[in-house]
Parts: structure tokens; C-alpha cells; sequence
């Protein structure tokens, strides 16, 4: 009976394989409903699946309200105000243009959630100011604003910490409050590289804002830098919970851009919530496949006996992190973020609990894995994105993002041997957890 299970889960796996050039959620649920229909399973399995997953999380309406919170402010004016406000603080510096691709990152992650919203949406933006007069080149500029973008969903909100915290069952809130200092230590790699490399090249300088006009500037981004602050007020306050927060972020954002701004005007918003209604079907159609996906890895008991395996090998809990690494980079070069989080992750969870890991601090080291692929070749999304938008050869792309990616892969073994750069912040505000 053990070798007929495994061999109906082995064709369910190559059925999911030979669907892999159609959507990923749709191949998996393919797979899966093979193997249940085999196996003599009722096939309102799937659909309970579907209902349990999709309609008794109130945890997943955080993701398409932060989606729409990131559309709205692309299509205004806040971005444009938000660079502007960067440049006049550390423009005047060597290399200040690529120094205020990192400073608007900081402060953009703080109200998007995505990287790929803020590739798309500030992203454009800086790759303009950044090749306007050739001051860099169109590789240099797409492979710092995609390393950029990797940071915007490890600062708070984050849309993968809300997935990975649907299926560990951890708290959104010390997720997030988790999160905060290992993106900006990334954010402060990826500056002190800019300065080493802005000397070495001779990056230029840019006309230095007076001091005086400062005041006046920061007044007309405040309403943009107010969002952040807003955000994690209304979450760490207690007067709103995360799910809230992102309603809390949408209206914001639609609010600051029409009557502050007056900068959106309804064709815009239409067009927002088209755009977000569509990625978000494209991300709830891979939950509901990861879903169905799922129950069949449970009842094929694969978390146990994976956990069982690595137990066996009497790994501690630092060296079994290690692996978690190296098998998430790996992954990230071929596979979607969202997939490895969805599918991946809660297969290792058991055993990262059975070894007494914190969940928020594995959490956080799982996050910058899969964001990390964004921009590993030779697939990373993000890789792409920036190809269309630059116009840059993807050979010329790869080798100016490689340095930024080892310097972020450092903070990430940072963040993986020292549990207290994640944990630091939660336990301030009263988390209790485990350590290593």
C-alpha cells in the first residue's frame, strides 16, 4: 500500500511537472486532483480545500489592499515627491543619484509591501534620473534599482510575510516588527558599497539643493512619509490589526493622492484597481493551487518524514539554517518566490520547530531568501522587469547586479547567525520566543 501512495504521488509530481508552462497555481492544482482522483478520493477535497484556505483566512485580504495601496501611489504623484525629497538629502553627495535609489526604497517599502511595485513604479523613475545625460549606465541603474526593490518587502508591510505567515501560523505583527532592522542593515550594505564604488569609478556629483528650500520640501513630502508611521502606529498602537493596517494603507494613499495631491483622477483609480485585481488573481490563483498541493504533501506525510530525516542527521539548529539557505537560493534561480513560500516553506517548517528555531527569525531569513531570488540569475523576476524597463542587454544586467547580490548575501548570513538582529525589535515590544 506504502509503494502504491508513493507511486500515485510520484505521477500527481510529473503531472504537476508537465503543466509547468501553464500557470504555476493551475499545473499544481492539475497534479494534485490527479493524484486525488487515483487514489479514489472524493473531488470535493479540492473545492474544500479552496473554501478552508481562501475564505477562512482573514489574514489574506491584507495582500490585495496592499496591492492596491502600491497602484495608487504609482499612478499619482507621491513618488515623485518622495525622490525629490531624497535627492535634496544625500544627492550632493558621490554617487548621490544612486545613494537616493537606496533612501527612496527605504521609505517606499514602508508603504508597498512589493518589489515588484517598487521596480515598477519608483524603479521607472530612477532609472531615468540615474541615465538622464549618461551619468550611469542603463545596466548599472536596472541592476541597483532591482537590488533596491528587494528591500521593500522585508521594512513593513511586507505582502511575503503575510503568505509565510498564513502558513506558519506565526504572528504578522512581530513579523513585521521582525523585519524592520534586517532591511535597513541591507539598505545601509548596499550604501556603503555605493560609496566604495562612487569613489573608484568617479560617480558624479549632483547640484546640491539649498539647505533653506530642505524645510519646504520635507513639508510637501510629508504626507508620503507620514504613511509609514501611520502604518505601524495603527498596528503596534493596538488600534488596528495588519488585515486593517492595509485597508487603513489603501484608503490612505487614495486619499493623499486625490485630495492632497489632486494628482489622481478616476481613470487613474480605475486603472489601479483593474491593475491590482488582476495581480491579485494571479496570487490567489497560486494560493488556491498551493492550497490543494498541500494536503496532498500532508497526507502523504512528506513534513514528518523530511522532518524525521534531518533529525536524524543530528543537525543543530545554525547548521540546519545553513541548509535552508542554500536550498531557497538554489530554488530562487528557477522558481517564483511566492511558489517556494507557498509550497517549499511549510514543508521545512516542522523540522525549524522540532529544532527549536524562532518562527519569526526563520521567517524573516526565509523572506530575504526568496526576495534574494528575485535577482538571481538566470530567472529572477526582477531581472526581467528591469530588462524591459532599461533597455539593458540581461548579460550586461547580470553582471552589475552580482556585486549588490553578495553584499546582500552577507547580510543575510548576518541576519542567519544572529538571531538578535531580527528579534531585538519584537522582544521590545513583548515577544516571547524561542532561540537558539
Amino acid at each position: 500500500m506504502t509503494v502504491s501512495l508513493a507511486f500515485l504521488f510520484a505521477l500527481g509530481l510529473i503531472t504537476f511537472l508537465a503543466f509547468f508552462g501553464l500557470p504555476m497555481g493551475l499545473a499544481m492544482i492539475c497534479g494534485s486532483i490527479l493524484y486525488l482522483l487515483m487514489r479514489g478520493q472524493d473531488m470535493g477535497i479540492v473545492a474544500e480545500q479552496f473554501l478552508n484556505g481562501m475564505y477562512s483566512n482573514y489574514i489574506m485580504l491584507a495582500v490585495p489592499l496592499f496591492i492596491l495601496a502600491a497602484e495608487i501611489m504609482n499612478s499619482g504623484s507621491l513618488s515623485d515627491r518622495l525622490l525629490k525629497w531624497c535627492d535634496a538629502l544625500v544627492g550632493r553627495f558621490r554617487g548621490g543619484l544612486a545613494q537616493v535609489n537606496v533612501l527612496q526604497s527605504i521609505v517606499f517599502a514602508g508603504m508597498s509591501g512589493s518589489a515588484v511595485a517598487d521596480a515598477a513604479g519608483s524603479g521607472k523613475m530612477m532609472q531615468h534620473m540615474m541615465t538622464k545625460d549618461d551619468k550611469y549606465t542603463p545596466s548599472y541603474a536596472a541592476a541597483l534599482t532591482a537590488a533596491t526593490a528587494v528591500i521593500g518587502p522585508i521594512i513593513p508591510p511586507s505582502i511575503p510575510m503575510v503568505l509565510y505567515a498564513l502558513v506558519a501560523d506565526t504572528s504578522i505583527g512581530y513579523l513585521f516588527l521582525g523585519g524592520l532592522v534586517p532591511g535597513l542593515l541591507m539598505a545601509l550594505f548596499l550604501m556603503v558599497q555605493i560609496g566604495i564604488t562612487a569613489r573608484l569609478k568617479n560617480f558624479p556629483i549632483e547640484a546640491p539643493v539649498p539647505v533653506r528650500q530642505l524645510p519646504r520640501m520635507t513639508w510637501d513630502a510629508l504626507p508620503v512619509l507620514m504613511m509609514p508611521v501611520v502604518l505601524m502606529w495603527g498596528i503596534y498602537g493596538g488600534v488596528t490589526t495588519p488585515t486593517e493596517a492595509a485597508a487603513v494603507a489603501a484608503a490612505y494613499a487614495l486619499v493623499v493622492s486625490v485630495v492632497v495631491y489632486r494628482s489622481v483622477r478616476a481613470g487613474d483609480f480605475y486603472r489601479s484597481l483593474l491593475i491590482s485585481a488582476k495581480t491579485t488573481a494571479s496570487i490567489g490563483m497560486l494560493i488556491a493551487g498551493a492550497l490543494v498541493f498541500n494536503y496532498v504533501v500532508t497526507i502523504e506525510n512528506i513534513p514528518r518524514s523530511l522532518s524525521m530525516l534531518l533529525l536524524s542527521w543530528d543537525l543543530d539548529p545554525l547548521m540546519f539554517l545553513i541548509i535552508v539557505n542554500l536550498i531557497l537560493l538554489i530554488l530562487g534561480c528557477v522558481l517564483e518566490g511566492t511558489t517556494i513560500l507557498l509550497v517549499i516553506v511549510p514543508v521545512l517548517i516542522p523540522t525549524a520547530q522540532a529544532l527549536g528555531i524562532d518562527m519569526v527569525h526563520f521567517g524573516v531569513v526565509v523572506v530575504v531568501n526568496i526576495m534574494l531570488g528575485l535577482i538571481t540569475p538566470p530567472y529572477g523576476l526582477l531581472l526581467f522587469i528591469m530588462t524591459r524597463i532599461s533597455g539593458a542587454p540581461m548579460r550586461a544586467l547580470i553582471a552589475d547586479v552580482i556585486p549588490f547580490l553578495l553584499g546582500l548575501l552577507l547580510a543575510l548570513c548576518l541576519f542567519t547567525f544572529v538571531p538578535e538582529t531580527v528579534l531585538w525589535l519584537p522582544k521590545l515590544f513583548g515577544y516571547q520566543g524561542a532561540t537558539l
